[in-house]
């Protein structure tokens, strides 16, 4: 199937043929037309976002959340109105992690709120997906993106720490890589809160065991990860296992500063983040009682 919008259209169609499907699809009918939007006469806002592709991408994506995932969300009322920032940890070979946290933006949160993700540099080369990025809502994370992003008021996602957290082997699991600071001087520059979020179930989703980050380069991959089941078999080891996904927004950061200051300035800043994600890390696995239920 070369055509993810045709794809996207197959999917809902299938979907909505089971029960939950159905009861879900009206639930996001509902939520992505009260999701705020300054859409022009083709149906598209200035970012390239389109509801009409997103309702069709988050059907399935609302199902793993509530059938696959089974997400606990907490929190999600700390998120202030207006332009935001949500940070937090990164994990699972796979980002079901941001897609989940996106979810949980529309299904959860009153009003409902687009987060826009922001995606490494190398997913606008592959093929429809940079296109398919945009129609989602989110967007290659540029600096001049997000900052015209938050200026118009919007929701941003970000991961900090990139492939780094990503695609990490299980050993170092739920341990924060080292964060980027990019993040932190367009908060300044915007003026804009952090809302620090975590997510506990990802690391277990599929474990992985090494990386050969020489077999991705060849590839054009930033990573080559192995898992339990990835790539023993093939296709069907990218699919992850159904760990419950627990995730807790925190109450928003304020930070001052100058945003073009030296990276020693910014650091400081950068690490009060990481260690509050990191605490409700700690929280959240000291909360839960199985991996699995």
């Amino acid at each position: 199937m070369n055509n993810p919008f045709k794809l996207g259209d197959m999917l809902r169609t299938g979907l909505t043929s089971i029960e939950c499907g159905d009861s879900i699809a009206r639930e996001i009918d509902e939520k992505v037309v009260a999701i705020p939007a300054d859409l022009n006469s083709y149906g598209y806002d200035p970012w390239g976002f389109s509801p009409k592709v997103f309702r069709d991408y988050l059907l399935p994506a609302a199902i793993m959340y509530r059938h696959y995932f089974r997400c606990i969300t907490r929190g999600i009322e700390h998120i202030p109105e207006g332009r935001c920032m949500l940070i937090g940890n990164h994990a699972g070979q796979v980002a079901f992690d941001g897609l989940m946290v996106m979810t949980a933006m529309v299904l959860e949160a009153r009003p409902p709120r687009l987060a826009r993700a922001m995606g490494e540099y190398w997913l606008g080369s592959l093929p429809w997906l940079g296109v398919l990025l945009d129609r989602i809502g989110s967007s290659v994370g540029t600096p001049q993106t997000c900052a015209d992003m938050l200026e118009h008021g919007e929701c941003i996602l970000a991961f900090p720490e990139g492939i780094r957290g990503m695609n990490k082997t299980y050993a170092d699991a739920y341990q924060l890589q080292e964060f980027g600071l990019g993040f932190m001087r367009l908060a300044l520059q915007t003026n804009t809160p952090i809302v620090p979020f975590s997510v506990v179930g990802s690391e277990e989703q599929a474990p992985s065991i090494a990386n050969l980050e020489g077999i991705g380069r060849l590839i054009g991959a930033p990573a080559f990860p192995i898992t339990l089941t990835w790539p023993w078999l093939g296709p069907l080891g990218m699919i992850p296992l159904p760990t419950r996904y627990h995730i807790d927004f925190g109450e928003p950061m304020y930070f001052d500063g100058d945003p073009t200051d030296e990276d020693d300035v910014l650091i400081e800043k950068v690490e009060s983040v990481k260690a509050n994600i990191q605490s409700m890390i700690r929280d959240g696995l000291a909360r839960r009682e199985s991996i699995f239920f």
